[in-house]
């Protein structure tokens, strides 16, 4: 099965060849993907060398968090990107964005003020977990809006941080 996948508005095309291998574009990869405990973090190891990522989903797409960088991640496959395709393309990226936990952690620094004007990848909030400190960023330009913690203060997973118009 082919996927169309966007990260952080780059698009890929991925291949599931099969239980352990897939291709991205050209190139064949052999993947090991599991589950740790239950919990939203996984055990990646491709062609080899080992990650851990926290991935979970948002409310359009899914928030993965590999070596302490977040990014968002749009799933589609081949036949419902067609249909979105030819039924005009996907709508604008108007409304509202709460950006939410991604795991429980400690909020170390919030990097933006209400009202301040936010372009798309700038860090908006810094969130310790495990003794890795990760950059949350904007996904879009827009303006924030409410900011609902602070320095300090203790997260429980998909818990609202902030929003963004």
């Amino acid at each position: 099965m082919k996927y169309i996948t966007t990260v952080d508005d780059k698009e890929y095309e991925i291949e599931v060849v099969d239980e352990r291998h897939i291709r991205i574009g050209d190139r064949l990869l052999e993947v090991d993907f599991e589950a740790i405990s239950g919990q939203p973090v996984f055990s990646l190891i491709l062609d080899g060398k080992s990650y851990e990522s926290y991935v979970y989903q948002g409310d359009e797409d899914w928030q993965v968090l590999l070596r302490g960088r977040q990014f968002q991640v749009k799933t589609e496959d081949e036949r419902e990107k067609r249909l979105k395709t030819a039924a005009g393309g996907v709508g604008g990226e108007g409304g509202e964005f709460h950006l939410k936990a991604p795991m429980p952690g400690l909020v170390v620094s919030v990097l933006v003020e209400e009202g301040q004007e936010i372009k798309k990848g700038q860090v908006m909030l810094i969130l310790e977990s495990m003794k890795m400190q990760n950059e949350l960023k904007s996904p879009r330009d827009g303006t924030m809006g409410r900011i609902r913690v602070k320095a300090g203060e203790s997260v429980e997973q998909k818990q609202a941080l902030l929003s963004l118009h």
